[in-house]
């Protein structure tokens, strides 16, 4: 078996990309592959260079093969990956879709999800051996999050198992809370979402975002990006307090910052709570951004290699915000960015051109 860095359990879409064009009057689409969870698994890979799986599903069909040679192409190991048999019609499995435009200026990016009955949707316990996965060091870290929970009730199931065999190994796990209102809107809302998370939270030792028992407000303040960072990262931290009080169990903590002056440029930021203190991550006002799908992706997997190869916490935020950051400059879903580019700007670089 061989050992992991890190192992990703979520479901991974075929992501339809329209470019410059929308999704409603484009007549071709570029092909990427992506997921919350896998995303962090690539970025992990392709960028940071370590040994990284994906636990999931596809229907074995022609669609399904390519969703899988993307995955490859981005080096992720796909020996985990359970093939179901396709009737032909997709009646009872079917792999999923994300149709996604851009956005650019005053409107905003947009997904149509075509997810239901995808074969990632019907894992359930009992499907990985943990035991052989997680045994004698075959693997360091085991990343999911609420996307994978949301997507059924045996997904949610899945998700508990696995963090409760991450934990008697010794592996550690991160969890992305990820609310996905589609996703619940059937299925108890947001309410059902946190009871689920709450359910989690204790088996996790590094969270990203915040559990709170209340829906996130809009933060209103003036102009000054500085005022709403500092809000915002204010907010955070108490909320994280909090949860962290709840859940002592959680040694890591981190979300990211955004102010969103219109779809191709953001403020963007970090906070993390690592070893008992807060931190910041470099601001970055008045970010140019190509594609914002996989930004806060980016920011997790930085921060796992930080953490990882033994960073400071101060560099390790630093490393997610940047990396977060770079994975917004580029089309699709997952990071085209270089170890070499995000140690640059972690450290205060910036985009004057390189000869």
């Amino acid at each position: 078996m061989p050992t992991y860095d890190l192992l990703s359990l979520g479901e991974v879409l075929l992501r339809l990309d329209s470019g410059e064009s929308r999704v409603r009057t484009s007549r071709q689409f570029t092909a990427w592959e992506g997921g919350g969870e896998y995303n962090v698994a690539r970025g992990l890979r392709r960028c940071f260079g370590l040994h990284t799986g994906v636990l999931t599903a596809f229907a074995d069909n022609e669609m399904g093969r390519l969703i899988e040679d993307l995955i490859l192409q981005g080096g992720v190991d796909t020996r985990q990956v359970k093939w179901v048999p396709y009737d032909g019609i997709g009646f009872a499995v079917r792999n999923p879709f994300n149709f996604t435009e851009r956005g650019s200026g005053v409107r905003g990016a947009k997904g149509c999800v075509d997810r239901a009955h995808s074969a990632a949707s019907q894992m359930k316990p009992g499907d990985f051996d943990w035991d052989a996965l997680f045994a004698d060091g075959g693997c360091k870290w085991l990343h999911t999050g609420g996307i994978l929970a949301g997507l059924s009730e045996t997904t949610a199931q899945l998700a508990i198992e696995a963090c409760q065999a991450a934990r008697k190994h010794g592996v550690t796990v991160s969890y992305d809370l990820n609310y996905r209102p589609s996703l619940w809107q059937r299925r108890g809302g947001f309410a059902a979402a946190q009871a689920l998370n709450h359910r989690l939270a204790p088996l996790v030792d590094v969270m990203i975002g915040v559990l709170t028992d209340d829906e996130p407000a809009a933060i209103s303040s003036n102009n000054d990006p500085q005022d709403i960072f500092a809000e915002q990262a204010a907010a955070m931290q108490r909320g994280i307090t909090a949860m962290v009080t709840r859940y002592p169990n959680i040694k890591t903590a981190a979300a990211t910052l955004r102010r969103v002056h219109n779809a191709s440029r953001n403020d963007w930021g970090a906070v993390a709570w690592i070893e008992g203190a807060f931190y910041r991550a470099r601001n970055y006002p008045q970010l140019d951004i190509m594609d914002r799908i996989g930004g806060g992706d980016g920011f997790v997997s930085g921060l796992i290699y930080g953490m990882l190869t033994g960073q400071s916490p101060q560099f390790t935020v630093d490393l997610g915000a940047a990396h977060g950051a770079l994975a917004m400059s580029t089309p699709g879903d997952t990071s085209m960015a270089t170890l070499e580019e995000v140690l640059w700007l972690a450290q205060g670089g910036d985009a004057k051109v390189q000869r």
